[in-house]
């Protein structure tokens, strides 16, 4: 849940770039992205909002989506649209319509192959390694989930004391962080956390 209540529903994830470059089936309403939906759940806070496509079915005073497009969480947007066929879709609930996500997905997968043609590649026999533990932490975790568990928590102490020390010497070198958000396939804001976590670390 994003802040203040909105559902962040993302439809598409990568491993290799997370959650930076989330992906998911933008909504277009008159040309334009409408902002968040609000349903009335009838408890405490009482409202929750969510701005994922599903939503935006005309239903209840909500708007109706026009179109698709491809959205990326690093703010990226698809120039393509793809229109919405309510004749077919009819009086459904848009989830339960004929939508098809093709494009909007092709779109977002082509946007990731320009990002990674960008990032720095990672060394062969590490990328490799890295599968592997990747492949043998979800046997695992069929199997034995506590050991699964506690096997995944190396690795993470691992990268947070590495990724401490690269970013330091990122740092010292000068590299602004436009540069290492571009060479580590992420956002700006995130490389900045990164630098800024090396230097009070």
């Amino acid at each position: 849940m994003g802040k203040g209540g909105v559902l962040v529903d993302w439809d598409w994830w990568t491993v290799d770039l997370g959650d930076a470059h989330a992906g998911a089936a933008g909504v277009l309403v008159g040309g334009s992205e409408p902002g968040p939906v609000y349903f009335d759940v009838g408890s405490g806070s009482g409202v929750l909002a969510t701005s994922h496509w599903s939503a935006y079915d005309g239903r209840h005073g909500r708007p109706r989506a026009d179109a698709l497009r491809a959205v990326c969480a690093c703010g990226w947007r698809s120039t393509a649209e793809y229109p919405l066929d309510w004749s077919a879709i009819g009086d459904r609930p848009l989830y339960e319509g004929d939508v098809d996500l093709t494009g909007p997905l092709a779109d977002w997968t082509a946007h990731l192959s320009v990002v990674r043609e960008a990032a720095v590649p990672l060394p062969e026999r590490l990328a490799a390694l890295l599968a592997e533990v990747a492949w043998q932490l979800t046997a695992t975790a069929a199997d034995a989930p506590l050991a699964a568990l506690r096997a995944a928590g190396v690795p993470e102490r691992i990268a947070t004391r590495i990724g401490r020390e690269a970013a330091g010497a990122l740092r010292d070198d000068g590299m602004p962080a436009g540069a290492v958000a571009t060479a580590l396939g992420t956002t700006h804001s995130r490389a900045l956390v990164l630098l800024l976590a090396a230097q009070n670390g």
